[in-house]
């Protein structure tokens, strides 16, 4: 009987060690999310990304560009676009800090086509029953 062969692999998948052999995780999934990879490449390009920063920097809406988070101006240092205090663009996500103040004025005309039907409706049914 022969000894186990020590680089026999028994269907396991093949480790890796030193430099990405062509069995990498990362060689394996080559091509895919072509997209993402993209849209990265060109975050990797907006004002302030190649000086670095913070863990909590942000980003503006409108250019991509890296803001710190202690920023004290009103507008991107970047572009100029005025910054909205209620809520920062961070790397995959964005933070709203307050709600709208009200939706009372989206609602407004709603309101008032519903109290007009319903005052049209207990009007024809007074009318009809009185």
């Amino acid at each position: 009987m022969s000894p186990p062969d020590p680089n026999a692999t028994d269907g396991a998948p093949e480790k890796s060690f030193g430099n990405i052999g062509p069995k990498h995780w990362t060689r394996a999934r080559a091509g895919e999310n072509a997209e993402a990879l993209d849209y990265y490449r060109s975050r990797s390009k907006a004002p302030g990304v190649a000086a670095g920063g913070g863990p909590r920097n942000f980003y503006c809406m409108r250019c991509d560009g890296v803001i710190p988070f202690d920023h004290a101006g009103a507008s991107c240092p970047h572009c100029g676009e005025t910054l909205d205090e209620k809520s920062r663009r961070y790397f995959n996500w964005v933070e709203i800090n307050e709600p709208a103040k009200s939706d009372f004025r989206a609602l407004l005309p709603a309101l008032v086509g519903a109290t007009i039907v319903l005052g049209l409706v207990a009007g024809l049914a007074l009318w009809f029953f009185l």
